[in-house]
């Protein structure tokens, strides 16, 4: 959902964000879940929002999706359309967000192959939830 800046953070203040951030200039957020009893709420997030999780709820599961290399991560940005600008500001901020999500992060995956990278998430889910049941 787009919204004005001014709405944005307007719900900031009221603490209407189960986490958010500015990421290159533009605010992303997640508005807080109600998930249904039992069920999991999956975020796919940046880093400052992975820490906002942390400290709010330490139970919760980080799991940090890198790419299998620099290189490919700009094929990938550029392969989508990405200004050249707007590739630079991705991967200066990927080189400086990798080293705080591995630390925080309880599960390292490289999404080298889509299905198995799907595959392993997966897995790291289900082992957790029987872990933990």
């Amino acid at each position: 959902m787009f919204t004005t800046k001014d709405a944005f953070e307007a719900r900031i203040a009221e603490g209407g964000f189960l986490e958010w951030t500015d990421f290159l200039g533009s605010y992303y957020g997640t508005p807080s879940p109600s998930a249904p009893e039992g069920c999991d709420v999956v975020l796919e997030i940046e880093v400052d929002g992975a820490q906002q999780i942390r400290r709010r709820h330490p139970e919760a599961l980080l799991i940090f999706v890198l790419p299998p290399s620099r290189e490919e991560q700009e094929r990938r940005l550029r392969e989508r359309g990405d200004a050249d600008d707007k590739v630079a500001a991705r991967l200066r901020k990927a080189e400086d967000e990798e080293p705080v999500g591995k630390a925080i992060s309880d599960y390292l995956v490289v999404n080298d192959h889509l299905d198995r990278t799907v595959d392993e998430l997966v897995a790291i889910i289900a082992t957790e939830r029987a872990r933990r049941a």
